[in-house]
C-alpha cells in the first residue's frame, strides 16, 4: 500500500486514526496500542500476504534474542556477545537470501562459467530497513542502553507503519518512550496541523515534482544500451534522475513525519538539503541521515573509525561505503555507487586534513567575498560529483553507467556535442527544480518553523477549534487534489521502497 495512493490516504489512514482514538478512549492505551500493531502488520499484508509471517517471525526472533541478551549477567560478556552475533547473523543470513542470493548466483555463474538457475525469491518490502533497526535495537540491548521487556510495545516498534517500509532506520529510545505519554492518545488539532502540512509537502514532492522528472529519466536509463545517446539527452536524463531520486526521498520522508505526527508521535528527520552541501562528508550527514548514523555506528565505528591512522581510517571509510551502497541493492552498480562515495569521503578527508595544516600558517584573513567563492565552488563540486556517483546508481549495468558518462562527456564515438533538441521548454524545470533544491527552505525549517509557530498562536488564541479545524481542512481538500492527480498519472512507487 503507497502512502501516495486513495486507498491509503481515504481508507486505511482515517480509519487507523479514528480505531486508535476510539479504542484509546473506550478501552484504554493499551488497546490502542495493540490497534496500532494491527493496522501496521495489515498494511505490511496490503503489500503480499505471505510475507506478513516473515515480517513476525524476525519480530519474534529478534524480541526473544534481546531478552535473552538482557537476561545475562553482566559478567558473561562472552555469552551475551555470542548470542549478539547469533541474532545478527541470523538477520543478515535472512537478508542475504532474500536479498542478495540471485546477485551471488549471477556472479558465480559470471565467473566460473558455469549455468547455474536463479532462484525464485521475490524480495520483501522493506525487509532492509526493518533488519537494520532490529539490529541497531539488539546493538543497544547489548549496550545496555534499552531495556524492553514488553512484546507489545518491541512489535510496535519495529512495525509501525509510518517507518515501516522505507525508514527512517530508528532507535527504540527516539519513538517508544513517547508511546508511554497520555497525551498522544487524544485527538489534537494542533498535530493534525502539523501533521497533515508535512503530508501534503511530501505528497507535493513526490507527485508534481518527482514523478514529472522520471520519464525523463526513464528515457535515458531504459533505453537500449546500444542506442547512441547525444551529450545534452544525457545531461537532461541524469540531471532529471538527480532531481527524481531528491524529491521522491525528501517526499518520503515528509511524509513519514507527517503520519506520525498526526498520532503526536515524532520521528527523526532523515532528509536536510542535502544538495545544499559544502562537502561529501556534509552530505552524507543531509542524505539518509539516519542510516548514515547506522553505518557510522555499527560498522565504520566498530571496524575501528579514525582511531587507527589515516591509512585504516580510508580503508574503513571505503569498507563502509561499499557496503552502504550493496546495502540499497544486489548489484555492482551500486557496489561501485558505494565505492565512489568512499573514495569521495577518503578525498574529502586529506583535504581537510591539508587545509588545517594550511591554516596554522596562514596569517591573512580570506576576504569574504573569496568565501563566498570558495563556498559556491564547494557545493557545485560536491553535487557534481553526486550527479557522476546516480549514473551508477540508476543504471542497469556498468555498461550502460560507462556508456551514459561517456556521452555526457562526449568522449564515445558518434555521439554530437551539440544539442539542439533541448529546447528552453525542457531546461526551464531543471533549473526550477534545482533553484528549489539549493535555494529553498526545506520541509522542516518551514513546517517545524514558522508554520508549527503560527498553529501554536492559533491554539492559544480564542477561535482555537474553529481556526485549526479550517486549516485541517484546507489541507486535507487539498491532500485529496493532489491525490486525484496521482491517479490519473497513474500512482507510482517511492524509489527507496525497492531497498
Amino acid at each position: 500500500m503507497l502512502f501516495t495512493s486513495g486507498e491509503f490516504l481515504f481508507v486505511f489512514l482515517p480509519l487507523t486514526l479514528l480505531l486508535f482514538f476510539l479504542i484509546a478512549r473506550l478501552a484504554g492505551n493499551v488497546a490502542a496500542a495493540a490497534w496500532l500493531v494491527l493496522a501496521s502488520f495489515l498494511f505490511y499484508a496490503y503489500w503480499l500476504p505471505a510475507y506478513t509471517g516473515l515480517l513476525a517471525a524476525s519480530v519474534v526472533f529478534n524480541y526473544l534474542l534481546g531478552n535473552f541478551i538482557l537476561a545475562c549477567p553482566a559478567d558473561r560478556q562472552r555469552r551475551r556477545l555470542a548470542l549478539l552475533w547469533f541474532a545478527v547473523g541470523t538477520d543478515l543470513l535472512a537478508l542475504g537470501y532474500f536479498k542478495y542470493a540471485n546477485f551471488f548466483i549471477d556472479t558465480v555463474a559470471q565467473l566460473s562459467g558455469w549455468s547455474i538457475g536463479a532462484l525464485n525469491v521475490t524480495l520483501p518490502i522493506g525487509i532492509s530497513f526493518f533488519t537494520f533497526t532490529q539490529i541497531a535495537y539488539l546493538a543497544d540491548v547489548f549496550a545496555r542502553k534499552v531495556r524492553e521487556r514488553n512484546p507489545q510495545h518491541y512489535a510496535l516498534f519495529v512495525s509501525y507503519f509510518p517507518h515501516l517500509i522505507a525508514g527512517p532506520v530508528l532507535h527504540h529510545a527516539e519513538m517508544m518512550p513517547q508511546f508511554a505519554l497520555a497525551r498522544i492518545y487524544r485527538p489534537r488539532l494542533e498535530n493534525f496541523a502539523v501533521g497533515l502540512a508535512f503530508l501534503l509537502m511530501g505528497l507535493a514532492k513526490k507527485v508534481l515534482l518527482a514523478d514529472s522528472w522520471a520519464p525523463w529519466a526513464d528515457e535515458l536509463f531504459d533505453s537500449p544500451t546500444t542506442a547512441a545517446v547525444a551529450a545534452g539527452e544525457a545531461w537532461r536524463g541524469v540531471l532529471a534522475y538527480t532531481l527524481q531520486i531528491y524529491f521522491d526521498f525528501s517526499g518520503y520522508s515528509d511524509m513519514a513525519v507527517g503520519l506520525s505526527l498526526l498520532i503526536g508521535v515524532r520521528l527523526p528527520y532523515n532528509f536536510n538539503s542535502p544538495y545544499k552541501a559544502t562537502s561529501i562528508i556534509d552530505f552524507w550527514r543531509r542524505w539518509h541521515m539516519t542510516l548514515s548514523r547506522f553505518l557510522r555506528d555499527y560498522l565504520y565505528v566498530p571496524l575501528g573509525g579514525n582511531r587507527h591512522g589515516s591509512v585504516r581510517r580510508y580503508l574503513n571509510l571505503m569498507i563502509t561505503m561499499l557496503l552502504g551502497g550493496l546495502w540499497h541493492g544486489a548489484s555492482w552498480t551500486f557496489v561501485i555507487w558505494g565505492g565512489l562515495h568512499g573514495l569521495y569521503l577518503a578525498i574529502n578527508h586529506g583535504w581537510r586534513f591539508l587545509c588545517a595544516a594550511l591554516a596554522k600558517r596562514a596569517t591573512v584573513d580570506v576576504p569574504a567575498a573569496l568565501r563566498i567563492a570558495g563556498r559556491t565552488l564547494a557545493v557545485t563540486l560536491t553535487l557534481f560529483s553526486t550527479v557522476v556517483a546516480w549514473v551508477f546508481f540508476r543504471t542497469h549495468s556498468e555498461t550502460d553507467a560507462l556508456r551514459i558518462l561517456g556521452s555526457m562527456f562526449a568522449v564515445t564515438a558518434a555521439v554530437p556535442l551539440s544539442t539542439p533538441d533541448i529546447a528552453l521548454a525542457r531546461l526551464a524545470p531543471l533549473v526550477g527544480g534545482f533553484a528549489l533544491a539549493l535555494m529553498a527552505k526545506n520541509s522542516q525549517q518551514v513546517i517545524d518553523g514558522s508554520f508549527a509557530s503560527a498553529v501554536q498562536r492559533i491554539a492559544a488564541s480564542g477561535w482555537r477549534v474553529i481556526a485549526l479545524a479550517a486549516i485541517v481542512g484546507a489541507e486535507v481538500t487539498a491532500i485529496a487534489l493532489v491525490a486525484l492527480i496521482s491517479a490519473s498519472r497513474g500512482v507510482t512507487e517511492f524509489i527507496y521502497f525497492n531497498f
